[in-house]
């Protein structure tokens, strides 16, 4: 006889436990199914560094979130503000003003609530002091409105979310593959697994989809993304091969978003095919905007200052990969050594040094070396250097006269020792999914009609993300959404009055 519960929820990491614990709220039955084994489980949360984007007014908003905040770090620290109208602008810009105005709204305007809702759930955040933050005049200050982590970075999420799960009750299966869903042609009635023991159908009154995109497919990759992309290293889950998007689908679901489109990154080009939780998100070269990046032909092929990394770093990986041979090497000498984030420090890195820049040409690997020392004299003769440099804000330390400029945080590369990092493509996870109602987070079908008892939540929704990426939305989507959806398939079962009284919990 097949299982029964209230609410499914399709996967394990940040989007489905939110999912899972709203649906418990309101008393469902809650079952939360993950592809992956569970020394593996948590999807693309598990890899991130724990950053969320959201809107806060100042270090009380901050304080109720982190209420182990201590005096010094107040006292000590700038931490500036994030308005409603900042994050709408932010949105809307680094997406070429193509983001769903009405998921966006609700992603915005939702965020503040549901971070206190997490906290109220038993996750712990603390200050991004190591990844966010300059010190400035003995004071430390956050930049690019990414304040605030969950403690123990994405694993320390995962963990406490999956602990918040089993507290409420919530039954969580590990290498439990959904396969397909149970569709009667009115409604999604539930799901068939393959497990250990084979398959088996799970009876459900709604199911969340929550169990991300589809960078893990190399031939899905090369067909959406287009040729070359089969040769991206993936960053986070193996796991992620579009499972949820394909069953979706199967029963007439639309999609939605930017399906040529993905969150792409500087990655260490020696890196294995998928990421290595041993490492996790270590592998991401993102100090960039404090040196140059040349391709093999010696040359510079972006402009490494044209905006804070937080707006910039999750267009670049597809740049790189568009470069001969798919690579580039980070060059950097000591005056700004002290700034590299800790990524560059870590043992597994493909990195080499030297006293000079002729020894430094002769070092990177596959790179033009002529070409490679021309382009640094060139280089280091448009540097504005009379302007101060600022790595807080956009500094306006740029170059005159180049063909590609560099628009700021310039600096000469002529102070030895210098140190070059080689990088390929890192895929983070693909813009484009299926279409859902923004209030309730409903799976709707190709004539726009909601599929009763389907819902969505986390990377496989499309229509947040076009072209590039604000750093620290991922994981805030995942929440915002993964609420809703919790409480909008509780409503569906007849266990909750409504998404709204659930969300207020």
């Amino acid at each position: 006889m097949a299982e029964r519960f209230d609410v499914v929820v399709v996967g394990a990491g940040n989007a489905a436990f939110c999912a899972a614990l709203s649906a418990r709220e309101s008393g469902c039955s809650v079952l939360v199914l993950e592809r992956a084994p569970e020394p593996e489980n948590g999807g693309n949360s598990r890899f991130t560094a724990g950053g969320f984007r959201f809107v806060y007014d100042g270090v009380d908003d901050l304080n109720r979130l982190m209420p182990d905040l201590t005096e010094s770090e107040i006292a000590n620290t700038d931490f500036g503000s994030y308005t409603q109208d900042q994050f709408f602008d932010d949105m809307f810009r680094v997406t070429s003003y193509r983001t769903d105005p009405q998921l966006c709204e609700q992603l915005v305007t939702r965020s503040r609530d549901t971070m206190l809702w997490l906290a109220s759930k038993g996750v712990r955040f603390v200050p991004m002091f190591g990844r966010q933050a300059f010190k400035v005049d003995g004071k430390f200050k956050f930049w690019g409105g990414v304040t605030v982590e969950s403690w123990g970075g994405g694993p320390g999420l995962v963990d406490q979310e999956t602990a918040a799960a089993r507290k409420a009750g919530i039954v969580i299966r590990y290498q439990a593959r959904v396969t397909s869903l149970i569709y009667s042609g009115a409604a999604v009635t539930g799901v068939r697994v393959k497990g250990r023991d084979g398959i088996s159908e799970i009876h459900a009154g709604s199911v969340v989809l929550a169990c991300g995109g589809f960078e893990s497919n190399s031939e899905w990759r090369t067909r959406y993304l287009g040729a070359g992309w089969e040769l991206a290293k993936v960053r986070g889950t193996r796991f992620n091969t579009g499972d949820g998007i394909r069953m979706a689908f199967e029963v007439g679901a639309s999609s939605h978003g930017h399906w040529s489109g993905c969150h792409a990154v500087g990655w260490d080009n020696n890196a294995p095919e998928f990421g290595d939780l041993d490492v996790g998100d270590l592998f991401q070269k993102h100090s960039y905007q404090f040196g140059i990046m040349v391709n093999a032909n010696g040359r510079r092929f972006v402009d490494e200052g044209a905006d804070i990394r937080n707006y910039t770093y999750a267009k670049y990986g597809r740049v790189i990969l568009s470069q001969p041979d798919q690579f580039a090497w980070q060059v950097f000498d000591k005056k700004v050594l002290h700034l590299l984030r800790d990524e560059y420090r870590i043992k597994r890195v493909t990195k080499v040094t030297a006293n000079t820049l002729e020894e430094l040409a002769g070092k990177l690997e596959g790179v033009n070396k002529q070409a490679f020392l021309d382009e640094v004299k060139s280089f280091n003769a448009a540097v504005q250097t009379r302007i101060p440099f600022d790595g807080t804000v956009k500094d306006g330390r740029g170059t005159v006269g180049l063909p590609l400029p560099k628009s700021n945080w310039a600096n000469t590369i002529d102070e030895p020792p210098f140190e070059a990092y080689q990088v390929g493509c890192g895929i983070t996870f693909t813009f484009g999914g299926v279409r859902v109602n923004a209030e309730s987070a409903q799976v709707v079908d190709t004539d726009l009609e909601p599929i009763p008892g389907l819902y969505a939540a986390g990377e496989i929704v499309g229509g947040f993300f076009y072209f590039n990426y604000p750093s620290g939305t991922g994981l805030t989507t995942g929440a915002v959404m993964g609420r809703i959806a919790g409480a909008s398939a509780a409503k569906a079962t007849g266990r909750a009055a409504s998404p709204a009284k659930a969300l207020a919990s």
